[in-house]
């Protein structure tokens, strides 16, 4: 279901990532295992964290070539995951193929794992897009435009900036996912993100899910932030 806050488990292993799992009590919040901590614990910490009841965004963006990113979905679609993600630069017949091979490997499973694509980096704002990455054109521009492209190769959703989810509504239909990352509480620093906002007005701007971080796994008290973003983000 839409509208959820998505804790990034970015902890270097097994052991950190369930130390802070463990304090939460009452609540079991979707999570995000990317890059960092897959790399170091394998399918078994998804398999794991699955177990314990929380459902679970696999950050893995893959891009490589079509036949590769749909023997890899296969597998990845059979670890029971609720989402996972590619990058729409990798061309519209490889987002096609991998979702061939996620549906594929999540045969039987009782839930349908959604597939969404990467945009832009939150990281990447439109200097770093022309200069860097040698893409010319306004960013939310070219955003809109990766965006339309997943939605033809029937991806559930993009990962995009807040600041880029209603145009993508607009041009994609509000039925279609934008997963926002680059969400901080008012007031906080801005690290290594350059497209951000908070909570209330990502889910203003057209935000179905919101990603976070540093600021709840690096809180004093990551339970109360937990719920002070997921209240935010619900307009309460």
């Amino acid at each position: 279901m839409a509208g959820e806050v998505i804790i990034a488990l970015d902890f270097p292993g097994k052991k950190e990532a369930l130390e802070f799992l463990d304090k939460f009590d009452d609540e079991k919040p979707f999570v995000k295992i990317g890059m960092e901590l897959f790399y170091a614990e394998g399918p078994d910490i998804v398999k794991e964290i699955k177990a314990r009841g929380h459902k679970i965004f696999l950050d893995l963006k893959l891009h490589d070539i079509p036949n590769t990113v749909k023997s890899a979905m296969t597998v990845l679609g059979g670890l029971d995951v609720d989402m996972t993600n590619v990058h729409v630069a990798g061309t519209k017949m490889m987002m096609e193929w991998a979702l061939e091979g996620l549906e594929k490997g999540a045969e039987g499973k009782a839930e349908k794992p959604l597939l969404i694509a990467v945009t832009q980096l939150t990281s990447t704002d439109e200097q770093r897009m022309n200069e860097d990455i040698l893409i010319p054109g306004k960013i939310d521009e070219v955003v809109v435009k990766y965006a339309e492209k997943a939605k033809e190769a029937g991806l559930a959703g993009v990962v995009c900036s807040p600041l880029e989810a209603g145009a993508i509504k607009q041009a994609c239909g509000d039925e279609f996912l934008t997963v926002t990352p680059g969400i901080r509480f008012g007031g906080a620093m801005i690290c290594d993100q350059s497209r951000i906002t908070t909570p209330a007005k990502a889910r203003g701007m057209g935000s179905d899910y919101i990603v976070m971080g540093r600021p709840i796994t690096q809180a004093q008290d990551p339970v109360e932030a937990y719920k002070r973003a997921m209240k935010e983000f619900a307009g309460e």
